[in-house]
């Protein structure tokens, strides 16, 4: 999806202003794997690609720490902002507009980065390539990263996969793909369809037949609704072939 053109972005971000989450997740599961990162490691958090902060405000919570929130969409620091004011969070939270191609942190100065689905947009390899740098010797980081569960997904899911995320891989080549860049894995584990469901795709579902009535006499704007309504369906059909694998690393150079 090219969220350059005007057109598209308006569209997509009419779709995802708003949802408590912009991909997968559920607190339970960011408690998950901030669990696995030893407690004399979890200093100052960098969560890139933060979205509206559900996952930013936990991480808050637990690690009692403060945590960098960054993203590109400004509305959605917005909603952090507010979210994390309402919380009492306020002084544990630094909002941050900026890319993950150009991200404004200096190396070797963040003790944890966290990435809950966000990565794909940069590419799984280079994304761990390039956040590396940020990392102290010897830091962590929890992403998240849609991969293959199963060997034989159907030929129209694997189309569709190709077309979204050519990249997209094994569980077993991600891990691979881990050590090359400089990590090694404390633990992985797939997040369960609820993940999917009870934050994320329901309430976009719910979004996407709102769009569709309003945007039914403009075929631009409507296509932009059925490739995130296909992306859904993909998932109803399909759900055991694919998923969101949360990894927990530590930077291995001082390993």
């Amino acid at each position: 999806m090219d969220l350059n053109n005007p057109l598209t972005n308006k569209v997509f971000f009419e779709l995802h202003d708003g949802l408590p989450r912009q991909g997968p997740g559920r607190n339970r599961y960011t408690a998950r794997a901030f669990g696995m990162i030893p407690a004399s490691a979890r200093g100052q958090v960098l969560d890139i690609g933060c979205g509206p902060g559900t996952p930013t405000l936990e991480l808050a919570r637990l690690g009692g720490h403060p945590v960098i929130g960054m993203d590109t969409h400004l509305p959605f620091l917005q909603e952090l902002v507010q979210r994390a004011g309402a919380a009492s969070l306020s002084e544990h939270i630094m909002p941050i507009c900026a890319s993950m191609a150009s991200m404004p942190i200096r190396d070797g100065s963040v003790d944890v980065f966290w990435a809950e689905g966000s990565i794909y947009n940069i590419g799984f390899e280079k994304g761990l390539g390039e956040f590396r740098r940020i990392l102290k010797p010897g830091g962590h980081a929890a992403l998240h990263e849609v991969a293959w569960l199963r060997s034989d997904p159907p030929e129209e899911l694997r189309e569709f996969w190709l077309q979204m995320y050519p990249g997209m891989t094994t569980v077993e080549e991600c891990l691979r793909i881990i050590g090359r860049c400089g990590y090694r894995t404390l633990g992985h584990f797939a997040l369960p369809p609820e993940a999917w469901w009870d934050e994320y795709y329901a309430p976009l579902d719910q979004r996407i037949t709102d769009l569709r009535a309003r945007y039914r006499s403009d075929p631009r704007a409507l296509a932009v609704v059925e490739e995130e309504a296909r992306e859904v369906e993909m998932y109803k059909k399909y759900g055991e072939y694919f998923g969101a694998v949360f990894f927990v690393l530590r930077r291995s150079d001082d390993a």
